[in-house]
C-alpha cells in the first residue's frame, strides 16, 4: 500500500527502530512475516535440516494489487507445480492483546471478499450562477447517507459462531454474556456487540464504506457529474451481485447509477486440521501460557483466497501480537512491536519444524 509522507511522522519507507517499535509501511502488514519466513528458511539451511516434506516460500501481494506478474495468480495459472502444496502457512492471522496481555493467537481459517462498487449521478450541468433544485453532488450526498445508514443483517457460520463463543470467557461482564448469547444467535446481543468492537462488527456481516469521491469540473459550473466509490466486504456465502441489489434498494432511487467495478469471488474456509491447529495451540501454549488458540475468518482479504480457490487450504498463523486498540494495517505510522516480532519469528520457526519432521 502507496502511504504520504506528509501523513505520517516519520518516513514511511525508511525502517525505524523507536520505542521499542519497527515503524514502517508494510511492517505489520505483511513485511515482517516476509521477513521472518526467509530468515527462517536460510536458519534451517544453515542447520542442515532435512524435512520430511517440501518447505516452498512464495512472496506475494495478489490482494494488494500486485499486478499479472507477482502473486499467486499468476504462479496457480503459469507454474502451479512450484507451489502445489498440499496446505499453506499465511498471513491473515495474529495474536492480539490488550495493555501488554497477550489473550488470544487468531488462526486464519477463511475471510470475507471484497467488491467495489461506483454509485454515479449525472445531471446537464449549467452555471453556477443559477443554481437549479437538482444537483449531482447533493443527490449523491443523500444516497451516500442512505448507505451509511443501511446495516446488513447479521450471519454467523461455524468459524464466528465459535469465535465468539470462546471470546466470551475473555471478557468481563456484561460483554461476556453479550458474546455468548450473540454466538447463540440472539439479536439484541449481535447488536450490543457489533457496537463494542468495528472487528465483531465485521465478523458478524457484510459490510460497505465510502472510499472515494469525485465530482464537478469546475469552480463556476454545476457539476455535470457526481460520483463514489463503495468497497464492500462480503460474507462468504454472499455473492457481490446479491450486494449491489441491496445497495440498489438501501438507496432507493433511480437517479443514481449503482454499477459493480471489481469483485473477486468467494473461497471456502479451510478444514480444521488436527496436524496445523494442534501445533498451533501447542506451541502457543508453550511460548504464551493461558493465551487461547482461536480459529478465524478474517475481515480483511489475503491471497489466500485465491489458494483456497485452487483446492490448496491455507491456514493465516503469525504469532505476532498487537494492541487490539492499534492496529496501524494500512495507516499512519504502521509499527509492529520489536519483542513481538522476534518472539514470533521463533515461534513460526519451531511451527515449520513441527508440521515438518
Amino acid at each position: 500500500m502507496e502511504a504520504k509522507r506528509s501523513d505520517w511522522s516519520v518516513d514511511p519507507f525508511t525502517l525505524l527502530e523507536k520505542d521499542g517499535y519497527f515503524y514502517g509501511r508494510g511492517t505489520g502488514d505483511d513485511k515482517a512475516q516476509a521477513a521472518i519466513w526467509v530468515a527462517n528458511l536460510i536458519r534451517l539451511n544453515r542447520e542442515g535440516y532435512r524435512p520430511t516434506r517440501d518447505l516452498i516460500v512464495a512472496l506475494t501481494a495478489d490482494e494488494e494489487g500486485g499486478g499479472p506478474y507477482n502473486g499467486v495468480d499468476w504462479l496457480l495459472a503459469n507454474r502451479r507445480e512450484l507451489i502445489d502444496a498440499e496446505f499453506c502457512l499465511n498471513e491473515g492471522g495474529w495474536g492480539e492483546m490488550r495493555d501488554g496481555r497477550r489473550l488470544l493467537n487468531l488462526i486464519q481459517v477463511g475471510e470475507k471478499h471484497s467488491a467495489t462498487y461506483r454509485l454515479e449521478v449525472r445531471n446537464p450541468g449549467g452555471h453556477s450562477s443559477m443554481p437549479v433544485p437538482e444537483n449531482a453532488i447533493y443527490r449523491l450526498a443523500a444516497a451516500l447517507q442512505r448507505v451509511e445508514a443501511h446495516a446488513f443483517p447479521f450471519r454467523l457460520n461455524e468459524v464466528t459462531r465459535a469465535y465468539l463463543a470462546q471470546l466470551a470467557d475473555l471478557q468481563g461482564e456484561p460483554l461476556a454474556t453479550q458474546l455468548g448469547q450473540a454466538a447463540a444467535g440472539n439479536p439484541d446481543a449481535q447488536r450490543a456487540v457489533a457496537a463494542a468492537s468495528p472487528q465483531w462488527n465485521a465478523v458478524m456481516r457484510t459490510t460497505c464504506v465510502a472510499t472515494g469521491l469525485d465530482g464537478g469540473h469546475a469552480v463556476n459550473a454545476l457539476p455535470q457529474t457526481a460520483g463514489a466509490r463503495i468497497n464492500c466486504r462480503i460474507l462468504p456465502d454472499e455473492t457481490p451481485q446479491a450486494v449491489e441489489a441491496a445497495l440498489r434498494a438501501a438507496i432507493g432511487d433511480e437517479k443514481v447509477e449503482v454499477s459493480t467495478t471489481n469483485a473477486n469471488g468467494a473461497s471456502p474456509m479451510s478444514p480444521m486440521r488436527d496436524d496445523v491447529l494442534g501445533a498451533t495451540r501447542k506451541l502457543t501454549e508453550a511460548f504464551w501460557p493461558g493465551v487461547a488458540t482461536i480459529p478465524y475468518m478474517v475481515m480483511g482479504g489475503t491471497d489466500g483466497r485465491m489458494l483456497r480457490q485452487a483446492g490448496i487450504p491455507t491456514y493465516g498463523v503469525q504469532g505476532i501480537f498487537y494492541d487490539s486498540a492499534d492496529i496501524r494495517f494500512h495507516g499512519r505510522d504502521e509499527r509492529v512491536g520489536v519483542r513481538e516480532f522476534y518472539e514470533a519469528q521463533e515461534f513460526l520457526y519451531r511451527l515449520v519444524k513441527e508440521l515438518s519432521r
